[in-house]
C-alpha cells in the first residue's frame, strides 16, 4: 500500500466528520420544526484492496470511510398509529364540541331553561283559575304564552344556525382535503424523483407526513408507503391519492336544516355515489348534519323543538276548546300552528285579551275558572309537553356526556400517539449535542492523522539520503 494511501483515508475521515456536523447542525436547527423527523449520518469502512500473488505485503488497512447516507429516524407503525388516533379525534371532538354548544343553548336546567318556562306558563293559568276576573293575572298568562313560544322558536333558530355553520364548514373542509392531497402527490412526484437520482428526500418525506396527519384528522385518511417511496392516501378504502395523481371529492346536499335531506360525500367522478364510511373531523360533521330518521344530533334537536311545539299547541287547543269565555261563547284554539313552515317557527298565541280566554267550563257561570284549572295541570300528566322535553333532555345530556368522554378519550390516544412518535423521530437538544461534539473530536482527530502522514512523507521525501547532516 502506498504511503499516500494514509492521505486518502484521513481526508475520507474529514468528509465524514464534517457532514456529521452538518447533519447534527440541521437537527438542531429544526428542533421546532413541526413534523421534522431526526436524521442520522450512516457510514461504513471501506474494505482493504485485497492483494494476493508474489508480491503481497501481507496484512493492510482499510482505505477509510465511505458516506452511505443520511437516514430518516422515523417509524412507520407509530406513523400509521398517529394517523388513526387523530382520524378518531377528529370525528368526537367535532361531535363533542356541537353537542357542548347545544347544550349551552338549552341552558337546562336553570331559570333560562325552556322547562323553567313551560312550568311560569302552567302557573299563570293557575294562578288565572283563583282570579278569573283578574285582567292582570289573564295579561300574565297571554304574556308567558308568547314568551313561550318566542323561546321555542329562538331554540330552534339557533339550532338550524348551528347546522348553517356545520354545513359551511364541511364544504371548507372538503376543499382543504383536495387541496392537501393536491399537494400529496406533489410531493409523491418530487420523493420519488429525488429517491431514483439518489438524492435525499428526507425533508420532503416530512412534509407529505404533515400533510397526511392534517387527512387523517380532516377524514380518517390511512396511508401507506409504496416500494418507490411515494405514499398512498386512502379514504374509506379508496385511493384519494396514488402516486403522482389526486382524486377531489365533492358534497352534495340541502343548505338549510328544515329541507330534511342528508348531507353526503362522494368522488368528483362519481357524484351520485355518497361514501359510506368517512372519519374525522368531516366524518362527524357528516353525523351531526344527518337527518333526524338517521340520529343526525341537530336534526334531533330541531325534531324535538318541533314536537314540543305540536303537543304543546294540541293539548292546550283541546283543553281551551271544551271550555267557554265569560261571554258564554266557546273556547277556541288557545296556539296557532302556521302552514309550511316549521312548528317550532309557528307557534302563536290566538288570543290577543282575557276575553277571548275560555275559563269556565259550559254552563257553569261567568266566574268558574274549572277549565283554567285543568289547562294548568296539564304540565303534569303522562305524555304532556313537559315530559316531553324532560326526557329529551335527560337523553341528551346523556349523549352530550358520552361524546365528550369519547373524545377526551381519543384526544388522550391521539396525543399519547405522537408522545411515541416523537420519542422516536423528535430532536433532543443533549443528544444533539453530543453528536456534535463527537463528530467535533472525530474531525480533529482525523486532521490530526492527515498531519502525522503528511510529517512522515515530509520526512521521507526531503530527509531520505541525507547522511550525516
Amino acid at each position: 500500500m502506498s504511503t499516500f494511501t494514509g492521505l486518502n483515508t484521513a481526508a475520507s475521515a474529514l468528509a465524514a466528520a464534517r457532514r456529521g456536523i452538518e447533519v447534527t447542525g440541521q437537527n438542531i436547527a429544526n428542533q421546532k420544526t413541526t413534523g421534522y423527523t431526526r436524521q442520522r449520518l450512516d457510514t461504513s469502512a471501506v474494505g482493504a484492496v485485497a492483494q494476493a500473488g508474489r508480491f503481497s505485503t501481507g496484512v493492510v488497512p482499510g482505505q477509510g470511510v465511505r458516506l452511505d447516507g443520511i437516514t430518516r429516524l422515523g417509524d412507520a407503525v407509530l406513523d400509521a398509529r398517529v394517523r388513526d388516533a387523530l382520524g378518531a379525534s377528529g370525528f368526537w371532538t367535532v361531535r363533542a364540541e356541537a353537542a357542548r354548544s347545544a347544550e349551552a343553548v338549552m341552558a337546562e336546567p336553570t331559570e333560562k331553561g325552556l322547562a323553567h318556562r313551560l312550568t311560569q306558563f302552567w302557573t299563570g293559568w293557575q294562578d288565572l283559575a283563583n282570579s278569573p276576573d283578574s285582567e292582570a293575572a289573564a295579561a300574565v298568562v297571554l304574556n308567558d304564552a308568547a314568551v313561550l313560544a318566542g323561546q321555542i322558536a329562538a331554540g330552534y333558530t339557533a339550532v338550524s344556525t348551528q347546522w348553517t355553520d356545520a354545513r359551511n364548514g364541511v364544504d371548507r373542509t372538503v376543499s382543504e382535503i383536495n387541496s392537501a392531497a393536491d399537494e400529496v402527490a406533489h410531493l409523491n412526484r418530487d420523493i420519488r424523483d429525488a429517491l431514483n437520482a439518489g438524492r435525499s428526500a428526507n425533508e420532503l418525506i416530512d412534509r407529505r407526513g404533515v400533510l397526511v396527519e392534517r387527512l387523517a384528522r380532516a377524514a380518517g385518511a390511512t396511508g401507506t408507503v409504496e416500494a418507490d417511496g411515494t405514499m398512498t392516501v386512502r379514504i374509506d378504502g379508496n385511493a384519494l391519492v396514488s402516486a403522482g395523481d389526486a382524486r377531489h371529492l365533492v358534497v352534495s346536499g340541502p343548505l338549510g336544516l328544515a329541507d330534511g335531506a342528508p348531507v353526503t360525500v362522494a368522488w368528483e367522478n362519481r357524484p351520485a355515489d355518497a361514501i359510506p364510511h368517512v372519519g374525522g373531523e368531516l366524518g362527524g360533521a357528516l353525523s351531526l348534519l344527518a337527518p333526524a330518521a338517521e340520529d343526525g344530533l341537530l336534526a334531533g334537536i330541531a325534531d324535538t323543538y318541533n314536537r314540543l311545539a305540536t303537543a304543546l299547541a294540541t293539548t292546550v287547543n283541546a283543553q281551551h276548546r271544551a271550555g267557554v269565555t265569560a261571554s258564554g261563547a266557546p273556547g277556541g284554539d288557545f296556539f296557532s300552528l302556521s302552514a309550511g313552515t316549521p312548528a317550532a317557527l309557528g307557534l302563536g298565541v290566538v288570543p290577543v285579551n282575557g276575553a277571548g280566554l275560555a275559563l269556565a267550563a259550559p254552563g257553569a257561570g261567568a266566574l268558574d275558572a274549572s277549565n283554567a284549572d285543568a289547562i294548568s295541570q296539564l304540565g303534569s300528566g303522562a305524555g304532556s309537553p313537559d315530559t316531553l322535553w324532560s326526557d329529551f333532555v335527560t337523553a341528551f345530556g346523556v349523549q352530550t356526556a358520552g361524546d365528550a368522554q369519547r373524545a377526551s378519550v381519543a384526544e388522550v390516544a391521539a396525543v399519547t400517539s405522537v408522545a411515541a412518535q416523537q420519542s422516536v423521530a423528535g430532536v433532543d437538544g443533549d443528544e444533539e449535542t453530543i453528536a456534535l461534539m463527537t463528530y467535533q473530536t472525530a474531525y480533529q482527530a482525523a486532521a490530526r492523522v492527515l498531519t502525522a502522514v503528511d510529517e512522515a512523507l515530509d520526512v521521507l521525501i526531503n530527509r531520505t539520503g541525507l547522511v550525516g547532516r
